[in-house]
């Protein structure tokens, strides 16, 4: 810093000039909520950028008749919406373009009993960024699998049941982030959700009733003849063991037979004659 007399003399004001020092911009304060804004968008994007789409993971069932899974809003959110309440919007295409975001979760108009028929859309899997971790740790399963709470698919006191699909859409899904004064964020709409259809029985082909019953004529004659083979064999294992087919079962050593000879005193008429 140095210091400077005025051109009226030593006894003159002094002026003090700071090296590197520069009139500050009119405009720097209107920078900062900008800086604030970035530093947010670092912990986690702008949702309005942000469109739910299916997982990519190479997971089993990722749509079904009545279910498909969504990746997580991961990094979505920014970390100043850490007491808001997270909910997905599920609903028809011709509802997009009048959804009403201001519309409670748990309505009449947003009830999950209700859709799609006089509700367009409903809001369910409700949550905060709490079970949301922003980055995802490596190797984590972070999916979403709408549809999947049977227990509550006929109760009416759950309007924000995540019941199965009633059908096979197609649907489209949002997240939207709701603090005590109502929406306060809320991301882009998914493309166009298609779930599996079942094959309806009757449209399943038949097989040709010739081949059906020369195959039934095939399994009667073998089974028949399994029976005649397995009775005889009964049969002889039942002889085998008893005198019922007049064959003992068992073979004895004959019994020795002893003779005796006997002499009788009438026979021998001299003594030498005798044996």
């Amino acid at each position: 810093m140095r210091v400077v007399g005025a051109a009226g003399g030593s006894g003159g004001d002094t002026e003090l000039i700071r090296p590197h020092c520069r009139p500050r911009h009119p405009e720097a304060r209107t920078m900062l909520p900008l800086l604030l804004l970035l530093l947010e968008a670092a912990r986690g994007q702008d949702p309005q950028l942000y469109a739910p789409a299916l997982s990519n993971l190479s997971l089993g069932g990722l749509t079904t008749a009545s279910t498909f899974v969504l990746d997580q809003p991961r990094c979505v959110f920014p970390d100043s919406l850490s007491d808001a309440v997270i909910w997905l919007v599920v609903a028809v295409p011709q509802g997009v373009p009048s959804f009403n975001s201001t519309l409670k979760p748990g309505s009449q108009d947003r009830a999950y009993h209700l859709f799609p028929g006089s509700a367009s859309a409903y809001m369910t899997l409700n949550t905060t960024l709490l079970n949301y971790p922003c980055p995802k740790a490596d190797g984590e399963i972070a999916v979403l699998r709408v549809g999947t709470e049977t227990g509550c698919q006929r109760d009416n006191t759950r309007p924000t049941c995540n019941g199965p699909l009633p059908g096979p859409g197609p649907y489209r899904v949002r997240f939207v982030a709701w603090d005590n004064s109502g929406p306060v964020a809320e991301t882009k709409w998914s493309e166009p959700i298609t779930l599996k259809t079942a094959t309806p029985w009757n449209s399943i082909p038949r097989t040709d009733r010739r081949h059906s019953a020369a195959m039934i004529a095939l399994t009667s004659i073998l089974t028949i003849l399994f029976a005649t083979l397995l009775a005889g064999l009964v049969t002889m294992l039942v002889c085998w063991g008893s005198d019922a087919c007049g064959v003992s079962g068992t073979f004895s050593k004959p019994e020795a037979v002893t003779v005796q000879r006997y002499n009788t005193h009438h026979v021998y008429d001299h003594p030498r004659d005798r044996l």
